[in-house]
């Protein structure tokens, strides 16, 4: 990517970068909440990167996952906090990221 453009991202997001090398549409780039960082499910994707990448890195998080893996999960992840919103506690089962690793 030549000279990718930089945008300040709001307080209480982070910028990550989601995609696997191959994948038609290359990486995306995304802001999500730092509360996604807690949940369950985007903590195994963290473990993911880490074994993938390392701790190191510059820019955004690089997430070792397909876009729509990762589009599927922030639905679950927002789903479920809506659900927790209005005292409603909704379970789904554990998320697995087919195409990681």
């Amino acid at each position: 990517m030549q000279d990718e453009k930089r945008t300040k991202v709001k307080k209480g997001c982070l910028a990550v970068q989601v995609g696997l090398d191959g994948e038609d549409g290359g990486c995306r780039r995304f802001t999500i909440p730092i509360s996604y960082l807690h949940h369950p499910e985007f903590k195994g994707l963290l473990e993911a990167a880490q074994e993938a990448y390392g701790y190191h890195s510059s820019g955004a998080l690089k997430l070792p996952c397909s876009v729509d893996d990762f589009l599927h999960l922030r639905w679950l992840i927002e789903r479920e906090s809506r659900s927790s919103h209005n005292h409603h506690h909704f379970h789904h089962p554990s998320f697995t990221f087919a195409h990681c690793r």
